[in-house]
């Protein structure tokens, strides 16, 4: 089954001569339980197309289906509804507040759900510990290293417990020891509880670790 389905995918930014085409009619669909890397040149339309599937951004024209709904047209408070219930998001500067402690980082989206503090708290601990960083979740984000901070990033996108899981550049902020750890954290997280994982990379290494590359250049999908 489709989790995620794209049909002539447009996206335009500017007007008239200033007007630059990112995306020209993508077609693509990731079936439920897949480890995407999406790969391509610089200014190819890779975040472009990561952000539409996160619902960050919105297309032209096209149609996008998340889980079967059509989500092409809706408007900014829906879309972020959808993004806190469904999407997980793991950023390359790991997108971490420096001055709060891991664990206030990790509760962070889930301040949004009607969720008791205790029980926050609780999944915040959970997915620590799974990753391997319990013991550090008082420590401010600003005294860890790379490595564990990217680890209380997927922690924080572990704890919203949606099927997929957005990476952009998952890696590049991390020494190849660290990455490694982490696209082996990602690997596992899709095989033993079949999260769709997407990750745009650069790198060949990171994108062996995936079942399917999708190839992007010009806005145009490379098959």
């Amino acid at each position: 089954m489709s989790i995620i389905e794209l049909v002539g995918i447009k996206k335009n930014y500017g007007k008239d001569l200033s007007m630059v085409q990112a995306l020209k009619g993508i077609d693509l669909n990731i079936e439920q339980g897949e480890m995407v890397a999406i790969m391509g040149p610089s200014g190819g339309g890779k975040s472009t197309l990561l952000n539409i599937i996160g619902c960050i951004d919105t297309p032209t024209e096209g149609r996008y289906l998340l889980e079967g709904q059509e989500v092409s047209r809706l408007n900014f408070n829906t879309l972020s509804e959808i993004r806190n219930k469904k999407l997980s998001f793991i950023f390359q500067n790991f997108a971490l507040l420096k001055d709060f402690s891991a664990i206030d980082n990790v509760i962070m989206p889930l301040n949004f759900r009607k969720v008791s503090a205790r029980q926050k708290k609780e999944l915040a601990l959970q997915y620590l510990e799974r990753l391997e960083i319990k013991e550090l979740y008082n420590r401010k984000v600003k005294d860890l290293s790379g490595g564990q901070q990217q680890r209380v990033a997927i922690a924080r996108a572990l704890a919203q417990e949606s099927s997929i899981i957005l990476a952009d550049e998952p890696t590049g902020a991390l020494d190849q020891s660290n990455g490694k750890n982490i696209m082996t954290i990602l690997k596992n997280l899709n095989k033993e509880y079949n999260k769709t994982v997407i990750i745009v990379t650069h790198d060949d290494k990171v994108a062996s670790y995936c079942s399917r590359i999708v190839n992007i250049k010009d806005g145009i999908l490379d098959l």
